[in-house]
């Protein structure tokens, strides 16, 4: 339902010399540079896909969305969504889709959600007890029925983005973009969008692909991720596997009867594991937190149940959050090298 084949965008931006003398230059010749925000990105969603496209900030994410909606066109590569070229906008093709930016409204502000949704119904020429059906669906879902005839501009950050998400579901989209969808949200409001977003996948399968900084909302939503670092696609694959091919370590977790001298214990476990500083107000805690190498694991823990008052011991894998920082980071000390080498 969506396919991208070596999407690349280019952006020019011009360079000015700092001062008056400068703005002067550079309206006799303007200095253009080239800014590459995606480099050959090639991915399929199929239906029924919630897709998770995760990246540092100017990583390429929002760009690659916008071209996927037919909002940018790309320098070079192509896609299709649902069989159509998205930056030609064919109305067959917009009328089967919906873009959900977190940090863009696209809801009247001064009048209630009910009269925006009676807008977008002739907008998208929705019949009538189809909209009826579906509103109440998404109203119900969502909690918000006693919301629909307050102003927009009354209602909470979290109870507008719900009203977001009813404006872009309501035409029944084959293909949904969710650019950061979560953003500012209280926890309580991001479980609610986390919990409608797998009962509307569930009920409808779509084709989605999400964008998000909340590694929760990836971990919740997505069992499949790809990983874009400086507008080039360095992952593709199931989340689990993040952890498996690229986790080279692990986190043993003991809680103690009572409290042992750590600075000895790290001299008793030197080559097995590091031990962790305690998070910040446990520091009186009974329990020690412990990274070790994977091959190392079974050594360590049978070496802490020999020289600790262990009560409880558990191997849980690093965070998710933490690996894919790490996969990106390396990808960048690649390129820095190579460009030092062609230097």
């Amino acid at each position: 339902m969506i396919q991208a084949e070596g999407l690349s965008k280019t952006f020019f931006v011009h360079r000015k010399e700092p001062g008056l003398w400068g703005s002067v230059k550079s309206l006799v010749k303007r200095t253009k540079e080239p800014r590459h925000a995606v480099r050959g990105v090639s991915f399929h969603v199929g239906p029924g896909e919630i897709v998770g496209l995760v990246g540092a900030n100017g990583a390429g994410k929002t760009t690659v969305v916008k071209m996927l909606a037919g909002i940018i066109v790309p320098t070079a590569g192509r896609a299709r969504v649902l069989g159509y070229d998205p930056w030609l906008r064919d109305n067959r093709m917009r009328a089967q889709i919906a873009l959900i930016m977190g940090q863009k409204a696209q809801l009247w502000w001064d009048l209630p959600a009910a009269d925006c949704f009676l807008l977008l119904r002739e907008i998208y020429q929705i019949p009538r007890q189809r909209f009826d059906e579906g509103l109440a669906y998404l109203a119900e879902t969502l909690d918000v029925d006693q919301q629909l005839n307050v102003q927009i501009r009354r209602l909470s950050l979290g109870e507008r983005m719900k009203m977001e998400l009813i404006a872009a579901l309501l035409h029944s989209p084959r293909v949904c973009f969710l650019d950061e969808p979560t953003i500012g949200l209280d926890l309580t409001a991001q479980r609610a969008i986390r919990e409608f977003l797998l009962r509307y996948r569930q009920d409808h399968q779509p084709a989605m692909l999400l964008t998000s900084h909340y590694m929760e909302d990836i971990e919740r939503l997505c069992k499949r991720i790809l990983i874009i670092r400086r507008g080039e696609l360095v992952f593709d694959g199931p989340l689990a596997e993040v952890a498996e091919r690229y986790a080279q370590h692990k986190m043993v977790a003991v809680e103690l009867s009572h409290e042992v001298d750590r600075q000895q214990l790290a001299r008793e476990l030197e080559g097995l594991g590091e031990i962790l500083p305690p998070e910040e107000g446990h520091e009186a805690d009974l329990g020690l937190r412990l990274r070790t190498p994977r091959a190392q694991v079974a050594a360590l823990a049978g070496r802490l149940l020999q020289l600790l008052p262990v009560t409880d011991l558990s191997i849980e894998e690093e965070e998710i959050g933490n690996i894919i920082a790490r996969i990106m980071q390396e990808r960048e000390d690649e390129n820095e090298n190579e460009e030092g080498d062609e230097e």
